[in-house]
């Protein structure tokens, strides 16, 4: 008996661990194993779970017409699968490999560890650019190049379709509660394949200039980030997609269209490769979900957690205008572009002076796209705790006047600014409004000091150095 065991990998067509199983010896039965210890986590949370929902509907239907049928168990992992053992004799389990929270690094360990005592062999093929066991980040860009430019893995029908006989278990059945989502993305491969379709045909165009304001980002950017991160698309197809876009775009007469159009496949595809670049970070050191990259900024992760801070800006209630609108469209629809995560992330730790763990935890469970190997990173670098990365403290009003000059997202996301004038709308204090939670400028200026003095000395650029060595992107092979 093959076992072909689901994570964060629901589709059929270019999975590695689905493709060799069925071209293994052996009959061959699709799991996947909901785990209610993983969903108590604090980065968990109800939202992630619709999506899910959705994506094990589609994948049941995917399975179905190849012949399988997706075996859904509420159980943890080694306990499961114990019970697959001793039910069908299973000898073989494949998994792509998953780089994710520390939770699961834990699990996968003990899985390893009762493979071994029970005689299965566990294969863990890799499914995109992230590499395991990887010594330093040298030639790192010239395997990913040649893992995104391989062969998709096809998989034809092992027999006539079945029936889809299980139903999904509900939210409440794992104690997950509505958390206020409400315009949410919509899960699974169909719907992953018309949102790419949609972007690289119509909504793309303009992907390089209005990616970076909300109030033209959530129709001009991919949006496929969840998508990847739940794993109903691959990496490779969406990268071998968007080459074969670049390529008709390439053969355009001159026009404004084509160049819009050329620099937006230029940028998305540069974005496809950062998304395993950040993973191979969390690969490479698992610590990273809670510790400063950079030895030396290990000390200022002894913040005080001031839980009324927390909730004003958890809630959007800061005073800050972009601030709070980007907060309340992340809390009501699940997503926000990277940019203003960025901002939020910013103003978290270093105006509010906010432990960067703990806004790194409540963004986890609002960001449906959450990928633990790109969120950790971005959230050091945005606190300013790689020590490689230039530090950047984002002027919550300028990001205001800059994105969202009219206040037009600001207004759809806080009513109660409808009557301050165009003119005062990132300045609503000056038009009666409550003050902002802390001076703008003073705050920036406070966390700016503190971050640049640590940041002297040869000791500092010392340990830089081998951060970068371990971490550090290399942009030319």
């Amino acid at each position: 008996m093959n076992v072909v065991w689901f994570k964060r990998d629901l589709r059929t067509h270019d999975n590695p661990a689905l493709f060799n199983a069925i071209k293994s010896d052996g009959p061959v039965t699709a799991v996947y194993i909901l785990e209610p210890l993983l969903w108590n986590q604090p980065d968990m949370s109800y939202r992630h779970f619709l999506f899910l929902r959705d994506c094990l509907a589609c994948l049941q239907q995917q399975l179905s017409a190849i012949g399988l049928n997706l075996i859904i168990i509420t159980d943890e992992a080694v306990s499961a699968l114990t019970s697959i053992h001793q039910t069908h004799g299973m000898v073989h389990l494949w998994s792509n490999q998953e780089t994710w929270n520390g939770w699961t690094y834990a699990r996968d360990k003990a899985v390893a560890t009762w493979c071994k005592a029970n005689n299965v062999v566990w294969t863990q093929p890799p499914q995109h650019g992230v590499v395991r066991c990887l010594n330093n980040r040298d030639g790192w860009a010239a395997q990913w190049a040649k893992r995104m430019n391989d062969q998709q893995l096809c998989i034809a029908p092992i027999g006539p379709e079945v029936q889809v006989t299980q139903t999904i278990p509900h939210a409440s059945d794992l104690g997950l509660s509505n958390d206020g989502i409400e315009n949410r993305q919509l899960g699974g491969h169909t719907q992953a394949e018309a949102t790419l379709n949609q972007f690289l045909t119509e909504r793309g165009r303009p992907y390089t200039k209005a990616m970076s304001s909300p109030v033209t980002a959530f129709d001009a950017c991919s949006r496929l980030s969840t998508h990847l991160a739940f794993g109903t698309l691959s990496v490779r197809y969406v990268y071998q997609r968007a080459k074969a876009r670049k390529t008709e775009i390439d053969a355009m007469t001159p026009s404004n269209e084509k160049k819009e159009w050329r620099s937006a496949m230029q940028s998305f595809l540069g974005r496809l490769r950062w998304h395993c670049h950040f993973i191979q970070k969390l690969e490479d050191e698992p610590s990273l979900e809670s510790m400063a990259m950079h030895p030396m900024m290990r000390d200022l992760d002894q913040l005080p957690l001031k839980e009324e801070t927390l909730h004003a800006w958890a809630s959007g209630t800061t005073g800050f205008p972009m601030v709070d609108a980007c907060m309340r469209a992340l809390n009501h629809t699940g997503w926000i572009n990277f940019r203003m995560r960025a901002m939020l992330m910013s103003v978290g730790a270093h105006h509010l002076q906010l432990p960067w763990q703990a806004c790194a935890k409540y963004l986890a469970t609002q960001f449906v796209d959450y990928e633990p190997g790109i969120h950790y990173s971005q959230c050091q670098m945005q606190a300013g705790r790689t020590g490689i990365n230039a530090i950047r403290i984002y002027n919550p009003i300028k990001q205001g006047t800059d994105h969202d000059p009219s206040g037009v997202f600001v207004r759809e996301w806080l009513p109660e600014l409808n009557d301050v004038p165009d003119s005062g709308i990132h300045h609503p204090w000056l038009y009666g409004k409550k003050d902002p939670i802390v001076d703008e400028k003073s705050a920036r200026q406070h966390a700016a000091s503190i971050l640049y003095a640590k940041k002297k000395g040869p000791e500092f650029k010392e340990a830089a150095n081998r951060v970068y060595k371990k971490h550090g992107s290399r942009k030319r092979q």
